[in-house]
């Protein structure tokens, strides 16, 4: 009933249940471990506008998506229009799907005016998203939030101008700037914005598991949910969420054997990607949620950590799981 193929502009998904983008995280073999698992969509790292429009060689390739399944969806941020018009027409010669961050409550990103920071000029929403839409060659995305605090919950007048200005579709994450990561995700809000906007409307915050997926779309009535956090170390989510949408019952708990399969298979993608160093060393996050559930998994991780080397890595995650 819930679980359906959502169309974007003129691209279609296989399913409704999306990979939120994540600063740092959703890189390239971690987009492709969650593909594996059945999410209907992927989304890069966010990609600074500004540094694309002085052709910044870091940046663009946190935008590097040969090889991956389509569709992808690419995200920018910025709040210069200028500089965020380059950066769509570059980025849409590639992505499927165009995200403009009007979300990240980051100091370091709300400090230039970017990100949730937006929510307080809704005027520039406007004319950025008219831009955006008018130099992409892709359909267009927004994802917000509630509002930059409770004073100023503007989510509702938000998704009607990123309507009104041509976007494709919207995510609302259920949280002001004010609260970051904390506290409940305000359901009402993201059933309002869904409510008052014709094109599809993605419900984002909280949703940790087969009941909170099915909260979201059972009270808000949304088109789609979008999972950001909870899938790290725990790509297989997407997979139970799906099972559990389709049927109506819960899927096993995933085996030891098959965890420790997917965390070897993340960490070639890794290294194959970044090289041995750089790699192994990017993993370190994504391993601390992996081995959480381990015994001793603190005195483990404190190992990862000073771990260098592919195969040693690997050897010791055999050793965990075996014991």
């Amino acid at each position: 009933m819930y679980l359906k193929p959502l169309k974007i502009g003129n691209v279609e998904l296989e399913n409704n249940i999306l990979l939120a983008p994540m600063a740092g995280i959703t890189d390239l073999p971690f987009r492709v471990m969650c593909k594996n698992y059945g999410t209907g969509l992927v989304c890069t790292e966010m990609a600074s506008s500004k540094a694309i429009f002085y052709n910044d060689k870091k940046t663009k390739d946190i935008l590097k998506i040969e090889g991956e399944k389509r569709p992808i969806q690419a995200q920018i941020f910025g709040s210069d229009v200028e500089s965020l018009k380059v950066a769509a027409e570059y980025v849409s010669g590639f992505a499927d799907i165009l995200d403009i961050n009007m979300g990240c409550p980051a100091p370091k990103v709300v400090k230039n005016g970017d990100g949730s920071k937006l929510l307080l000029d809704l005027p520039k929403v406007e004319e950025i998203v008219t831009e955006v839409v008018k130099s992409s060659k892709v359909p267009v995305s927004v994802k917000i939030r509630k509002g930059w605090n409770e004073e100023s919950v503007v989510a509702i007048d938000a998704a009607k101008i990123i309507e009104k200005s041509g976007a494709s579709m919207i995510t609302v994450h259920g949280r002001t700037r004010a609260e970051f990561f904390s506290g409940d995700v305000d359901l009402d809000i993201i059933k309002k914005v869904k409510e008052s906007v014709n094109i599809p409307v993605i419900g984002n915050g909280n949703i940790v598991d087969e009941e909170s997926a099915l909260k979201m779309f059972e009270y808000t009535g949304v088109d789609g949910i979008m999972i950001g956090r909870a899938a790290i170390g725990n790509p297989w989510l997407f997979k139970r969420i799906i099972h559990f949408l389709q049927t109506g019952d819960k899927l096993q708990e995933i085996s030891s054997k098959e965890k420790l399969e997917t965390i070897i298979k993340h960490i070639e993608l890794e290294v194959e990607e970044k090289g041995e160093k750089v790699g192994i060393q990017e993993l370190r996050k994504h391993m601390a949620c992996y081995i959480k559930n381990l015994p001793n998994a603190s005195k483990i991780r404190v190992r990862i950590n000073q771990i260098n080397r592919k195969d040693e890595l690997i050897e010791y995650l055999k050793e965990c799981f075996s014991n």
